[in-house]
C-alpha cells in the first residue's frame, strides 16, 4: 500500500501558461513535472527545446493542453480568466495567481514551492533573492540624489510601470515618475493620457520595455517636446527586455532589478553623485 503513494507530493503533470512559473520550477529542480509551456517562454532557454508550447498569453490550444493530461495548470492574472474557465469546465485543476507587487511575487513563489513539496528549497532561494534586494538598496542609499525614472511599458499609447517594476526602481535607487499609476493593476489604467505630462515631470532616465517589440530610443527622443527632458539631453535612454523585468517572478527580482541598479549607479557616477565608497564596489 505504501508503494502506491511513493510519488513526490503535489501535481506531477503541470502546464505553465506564463514564463515565471516555468522558470521557478526549473530553479527548484522540478522541471520534470512540466508538460507544457507558454510560447512566449524564453527563460530558461532550454525550456523551449524540452517542453511543448501550448499557449500564447491570452489564448491557448485547449485541446493540446487536454491531450497532455495535466493534473494542474498555472496561470496569471485576469487576462487568462477565459483560458482558466475553459479548462475548469473540462475538469482540469487550475491555479491562477495575480501577483502585482514584489511581496506578492515572493508569496506566489512560496505557494508554488509548497504545492510541490519544495518548501525548504523554495524558502532558501526566496531568502537569497531578498538578501540581494537589500544589498542593492543599501548600495543605492549612497547616492546623493535619486534619479527620476520614467519606465515605459508600451509606447502607443504610453503606459507607465506596473507596481512591481515601480517598487524595484525604488530598491535600485531611483524614483518612479508615475507612482500614482503604478498601483493600478490593469495596463489600461496606467495609460498616460497627456504625454506632455512626461515632459513636465522631466525624468533623468527613461527605460523602455515594450512587451513584444524592440525599444527604439531614437524614436522616443524624437517625440515632440522631448528634447527638453533631462534624460534625452543626457542620452539616458535604455532598454530592459520584457522577459527580464515584466515577468512577475524570478527574472524581475534578479536580472531585471540588477539592470535597473546598474543604469542608476552609472547615472550617479556621470553626475558625480555617487560617493567613492559606493562607486568602488561597482
Amino acid at each position: 500500500m505504501t508503494e502506491r503513494f511513493a510519488l513526490a507530493p503535489g501535481p506531477q503533470r503541470i502546464v505553465c501558461l506564463t514564463e515565471e512559473t516555468t522558470e521557478w520550477l526549473y530553479l527548484l529542480g522540478q522541471q520534470h513535472r512540466i508538460v507544457g509551456i507558454s510560447g512566449y517562454t524564453v527563460r530558461p532557454r532550454r525550456a523551449r527545446d524540452e517542453k511543448p508550447r501550448v499557449s500564447a498569453f491570452t489564448s491557448a490550444n485547449i485541446d493540446k493542453i487536454l491531450a497532455l493530461h495535466p493534473d494542474c495548470v498555472f496561470g496569471f492574472s485576469d487576462l487568462q480568466a477565459d483560458i482558466a474557465a475553459a479548462l475548469i469546465r473540462h475538469g482540469v485543476q487550475v491555479t491562477v495567481f495575480n501577483q502585482r507587487s514584489v511581496d506578492e511575487i515572493f508569496s506566489m513563489l512560496y505557494q508554488v514551492a509548497a504545492m510541490l513539496g519544495q518548501e525548504r528549497l523554495g524558502l532558501e532561494r526566496i531568502q537569497d533573492m531578498q538578501r540581494q534586494l537589500v544589498a542593492l538598496a543599501d548600495a543605492a542609499s549612497g547616492l546623493a540624489r535619486r534619479p527620476k525614472i520614467y519606465f515605459e511599458e508600451w509606447d502607443e499609447p504610453p503606459i507607465s510601470a506596473i507596481r512591481w517594476v515601480s517598487e524595484l526602481i525604488g530598491m535600485a535607487g531611483g524614483d518612479d515618475c508615475f507612482p500614482e499609476l503604478a498601483i493600478q493593476s490593469l495596463g489600461k489604467n496606467r495609460i498616460i493620457a497627456d504625454p506632455a505630462e512626461i515632459v513636465r515631470r522631466n525624468p533623468d532616465i527613461i527605460i523602455g520595455s515594450w512587451c513584444g517589440k524592440k525599444f527604439r530610443p531614437e524614436k522616443v527622443a524624437a517625440r515632440p517636446g522631448w528634447d527638453k527632458i533631462n534624460a534625452v539631453q543626457n542620452r539616458q535612454l535604455f532598454e530592459i527586455k520584457s522577459a527580464d523585468i515584466l515577468q512577475p517572478g524570478p527574472a524581475a527580482l534578479t536580472d531585471g532589478v540588477n539592470q535597473l541598479h546598474r543604469i542608476i549607479m552609472d547615472w550617479g557616477r556621470r553626475q558625480g553623485e555617487t560617493p567613492q565608497r559606493v562607486a568602488a564596489g561597482y
